[in-house]
């Protein structure tokens, strides 16, 4: 048994064969669907808290994105844009037999959450932003203070292989100082059970290449898909949930920067930093609840 086996003892596990790859996820409950999207350098472990609880409720889907766990890591930079991604997703809960379906993402799982709505409006219920602005927003007008505090954007995006070397030597430091930034987070935030699945999976050369992917094609890909968007507003019900003391928060009025990208929104700030999911399980599975 896995770490991430333990932390998920009733739901149900398996890789889909979508979309070209092969993407985990873990499914439990009944009723309207929602999908669960973590962000980096995290897996789906991270919704171990809230996952159960929503199942009551819900038919609750949990997925690993491509690069990310045990899904399929591609090579390149342009499988990694977060509309390759967002098809991913969208083609799981459809193989599931859900062809539609609330879709709630923290940090990158965010950004495939925002680009699937924005791509496959029909299929998404509801759409929920965790910690993060949107991406053209943070690049277009990036700030000294969010480019010291996100360095990480630029460091991972640099070429092929000169990130992932730096980052082989000692994985467990790098990622975990990531946990560590951000806004207000100790290790003792993140279950130990956890760790253990972050911890196993960022220890993998092919995952450590397919995150700095991710990251490469935000430059490289996603930038540009969003300019081409920025004319256009989501219509479907969203929820813009942050870290009340996180990095997004303090440089930014973060339900401000959705306000002409999402026309029927609701903002709340959860307490913690951007790792607010872990640090604050109960007031995001309520937020989540009364939203959903």
């Amino acid at each position: 048994m896995t770490p991430t086996d333990r932390l998920f003892p009733s739901f149900e596990s398996g890789i889909a064969e979508v979309n070209g790859q092969g993407i985990s996820y873990r499914r439990a409950g009944k009723g309207p669907p929602v999908l669960l999207l973590h962000g980096f350098p995290q897996t789906h472990a991270m919704w171990h808290a809230v996952a159960p609880a929503l199942t009551n409720r819900h038919t609750v889907v949990v997925a690993d994105l491509r690069g990310y766990g045990q899904s399929s890591k591609p090579t390149g930079t342009d499988p990694y844009s977060f509309r390759h991604m967002a098809a991913d997703q969208v083609a799981l809960m459809d193989h599931l037999g859900f062809g539609q379906f609330h879709v709630v993402g923290h940090d990158r799982g965010g950004r495939v959450a925002h680009r699937m709505a924005l791509d496959s409006p029909d299929a998404v219920s509801s759409l929920t932003v965790m910690d993060i602005v949107p991406t053209h927003h943070l690049l277009d007008g990036l700030t000294r203070e969010v480019a010291a505090a996100y360095y990480h954007w630029f460091f991972l995006a640099q070429p092929y292989p000169f990130p992932e070397t730096l980052i082989g030597h000692d994985p467990d430091a790098y990622f975990e100082s990531c946990l560590l930034g951000w806004g207000a987070a100790r290790l003792e935030d993140f279950a130990e059970g956890a760790l253990g699945a972050y911890r196993e999976a960022w220890r993998n050369e092919d995952t450590i290449r397919g995150m700095c992917a991710d990251y490469r094609a935000t430059l490289q890909v996603d930038f540009d898909l969003d300019a081409d968007d920025l004319d256009r507003t989501i219509t479907t019900p969203a929820l813009v949930l942050y870290g009340a003391e996180g990095a997004m928060a303090k440089a930014y009025d973060v339900p401000a920067t959705w306000a002409n990208r999402l026309s029927n929104m609701h903002a709340e700030a959860i307490p913690g930093g951007h790792f607010f999911v872990d640090q604050s399980p109960l007031e995001t599975t309520e937020a989540l609840g009364r939203f959903l």
